[in-house]
């Protein structure tokens, strides 16, 4: 299936790749552009490039929400040749420069029962760290448009970046926010989740385009709703805890089902214990 990009704003495109349901945005100024992830691998970067200059010829700055292989895989082709600035969180840098097969490592194990083809490429795809970092905020000039970058704080990861395009009232939420399935917390932070989010509406106004990590377009309303979940889910979390209840029990009773709860609950018991 050929990728291609949708405007859903002024000067604002989403892409929606199919085999992981992953949105790549793209944000276009005057002489300039934004390219927000970079999928999975180098075959999957060669085309989101393709499509990108089907909508631009300008020069692009990329940006990673978080570390996870298919959101910064594929930055060696779209920032190595010709070398395009690439921004993430100092964490998710660090991850990216100092354990890249580590990274390739977990990608591979993740996806080899499921879709070994894609682990098989995962396994041999060259990184590219990010060459610029964020801590809390950075504010960038992307052809005349203000685009801000802003670590919420620790939810999906310790290295979540939103983008939010004001002037268009587009926000990218990465995988802070999930429509296409239950969030993931294999390397999640349940207990502070609901904050980043929070922070994260902050941003938004009862027309803001939110760009989830996977899925279907949503608005505040849609993000407000998981919020709420990921507030109970807490809440359940802290109160197994502190009753000595085995985290299976709280994730019998916890939103979005028992396998994402059960992960969640083993994160927030391990965080509780001082050991995340």
């Amino acid at each position: 299936m050929t990728l291609r990009f949708v405007e859903v704003a002024d000067r604002v495109h989403v892409l929606r790749e199919s085999l992981l349901d992953v949105n790549v945005t793209l944000v276009v100024g005057d002489g300039a552009a934004l390219v927000v992830d970079t999928l999975s691998t180098a075959g999957q970067a060669t085309e989101l490039a393709a499509a990108a200059r089907t909508v631009t010829p300008c020069p692009w700055t990329v940006v990673n929400t978080h570390h996870h292989f298919d959101h910064c895989f594929g930055n060696a082709t779209l920032a190595a040749d010709p070398a395009r600035p690439v921004y993430a969180h100092e964490v998710a840098a660090a991850a990216l420069r100092e354990r890249p097969d580590e990274l390739r490592r977990a990608a591979y194990e993740e996806m080899r029962g499921e879709r070994p083809g894609l682990a098989a490429e995962l396994a041999g795809t060259a990184l590219l760290a990010p060459t610029h970092v964020v801590r809390t905020e950075t504010v960038l000039d992307v052809g005349g448009r203000r685009v801000l970058l802003r670590h919420p704080g620790p939810g999906h990861t310790d290295a979540d970046l939103v983008v939010h395009v004001p002037d268009a009232d587009v926000l990218v939420a990465g995988d802070l926010v999930e429509q296409s399935g239950p969030p993931a917390f294999e390397e999640s932070y349940p207990l502070r989740w609901p904050d980043a989010v929070a922070e994260l509406l902050r941003l938004t106004t009862p027309g803001t385009v939110v760009v989830p990590g996977h899925g279907e377009l949503v608005g505040p309303e849609f993000v407000r709703a998981q919020h709420g979940e990921l507030v109970e889910l807490a809440r359940l979390i802290r109160a197994g805890h502190t009753g000595g209840a085995p985290p299976e029990r709280v994730a019998a009773d916890a939103p979005f089902g028992a396998r994402a709860a059960l992960l969640a609950a083993r994160r927030g018991y391990a965080e509780l214990d001082g050991a995340a």
